[in-house]
């Protein structure tokens, strides 16, 4: 009699031998096909597969099981492995869904239903234009049960939908601004005259005025997705409106951005551009282009580069027209958190600005900017943090009457909070919206120190 373990005895064996490199289950398969060239290997067989068919309300955790105690003595059986991936596909286990589909595939490239499955597995795991090329392939195939065909078309169809996205965004918001209308923080102003200082009282009409205001939103956004490429369009239209109609505020902006996503890195270009009328009147328009690449990394944290520049027309003093570029370098991080995931984005970047005109006020500008994005579920919605902090120094003096006509130098930073809640009372895709901002800039010219808070709540809708 024989003292050798049986082909199942072996796996056993080889399971535990290899857990600690954690060596999957398929793999083991591999070795133990180096195996089965004993006798008794070579007597088992793997068994009727009918009887395993789900009917019509299959429990695929206990099928799954029961297909994986079959493994060993089906080994080179392209319907086992056809089989057991649709079990684990269908019990939310896609990692091993794949790769036994895989297998099976490679027994029998010719085997419909582990393609069907592989292809639902591909699509799960994001591959979607992989998926799409697999599906059709399978509808070309003859030999399909009837009704099969219209299920895949339907899922083709369905599929092929989500390479092409168009959704809107409205939003009304009510709220309180203390300062409307962007003014200083001091009630007067110091004035050099002959080099002595003298206070001038700024005038009512240039303090700042508070108050309650409504805020409106329209947005749209089209993506458009193929193998190598994706296609976003982005349009934006805001307005603020107040009892103080001088700082009513209507803008415009639009923007297209060309994605190209890749396993070990991306990019991404854009264009865009952005009008802003305030008081009733035109007050600035900027275009810009900006461009981003983003490398793979063996860490959560994935670094980025970006270069952008601005043209800047001011309508009303176009002394202040200029260009401005910024370089920058950043990481991107998704995490998961005890409350579910959250993304972590800090970006840190060099600016200048050059006016397009000779002779403009403080000339030339350099500076640097820092840029913290939290993003994280709560309760039951999404809450944002977004921290920015940007440093500005003149190059030349800016007016005699001012300071002496010292370099002038900013320093301004902003916090905005955000948190959006599902509202179904409003309808299916309508949520709750609230925002708290709060900006302070500093320099040593007291015209430009300002500080200004809102906070304001509204319903967005989505469709």
């Amino acid at each position: 009699m024989s003292t050798r373990p049986n082909i199942a005895g072996r796996f056993n064996l080889l399971k535990r031998l290899l857990k600690p490199w954690r060596v999957s289950t398929l793999h083991i398969s591999f070795l133990l096909l180096i195996i089965s060239s004993c006798p008794e290997a070579a007597a088992a067989t793997c068994p009727d597969l009918s009887t395993y068919y789900p009917g019509s309300d299959p429990d695929w955790a206990e099928l799954q099981q029961q297909l994986a105690a079959l493994m060993p003595v089906c080994l080179e059986d392209s319907e086992y492995f056809a089989l057991y991936g649709a079990a684990q596909l269908n019990n939310s286990r896609l990692a091993g869904a794949l790769e036994a589909l895989e297998r099976a595939l490679l027994l029998n490239p010719d085997s419909g239903a582990a393609r069907i499955d592989y292809a639902q597995a591909l699509f799960e795991e994001g591959q979607l234009f992989t998926a799409l090329e697999m599906n059709a392939q399978v509808l070309q195939r003859e030999d399909l049960p009837i009704g099969m065909q219209a299920i895949l078309q339907t899922r083709q169809t369905n599929w092929q939908a989500r390479t092409r996205q168009t959704s809107f965004q409205a939003d009304v918001l009510a709220g309180y601004d203390d300062n409307l209308n962007g003014a200083p923080d001091p009630d007067h102003i110091t004035l050099t005259l002959s080099g002595d200082p003298i206070l001038l009282p700024l005038s009512p009409d240039f303090q700042a005025v508070s108050g309650p205001y409504i805020s409106g939103r329209l947005a749209a956004r089209h993506r458009q997705a193929t193998a190598e490429l994706q296609h976003n369009w982005f349009a934006d239209l805001r307005t603020r409106v107040s009892e103080h109609t001088a700082s009513d505020i209507l803008q415009f902006s639009s923007r297209y951005n060309l994605l190209r996503p890749g396993r070990n890195q991306a990019w991404q270009g854009g264009v865009g551009i952005s009008h802003i009328n305030y008081g009733g009147g035109s007050l600035f328009t900027g275009t810009d282009a900006s461009a981003r690449y983003q490398l793979s990394s063996r860490f959560r944290c994935k670094p980025f580069y970006s270069l952008a520049v601005q043209r800047q027309l001011f309508h009303q003093e176009s002394q202040l027209n200029a260009l401005e570029s910024k370089a920058g370098a950043g990481l991107s991080c998704p995490m998961l958190g005890t409350q579910g995931s959250q993304v972590v984005g800090i970006e840190l970047g060099l600016l200048r600005n050059n006016g397009l005109r000779s002779g403009r006020v403080g000339g030339d500008r350099e500076g640097w900017q820092f840029n913290l994005d939290w993003q994280r579920g709560l309760f039951r919605g999404i809450f944002r943090a977004q921290l920015n902090y940007t440093q500005l120094n003149d190059r030349q003096g800016y007016s005699p009457l001012l300071s002496n006509g010292a370099e002038r130098w900013l320093e301004r930073g902003f916090a905005l909070l955000q948190y959006r809640e599902p509202l179904p009372l409003f309808g299916v895709n309508s949520s709750l919206l609230v925002n708290v901002y709060h900006q302070r800039q500093k320099s040593n010219i007291e015209l430009f120190k300002t500080t200004d808070t809102t906070a304001e709540i509204g319903i967005s809708w989505g469709f």
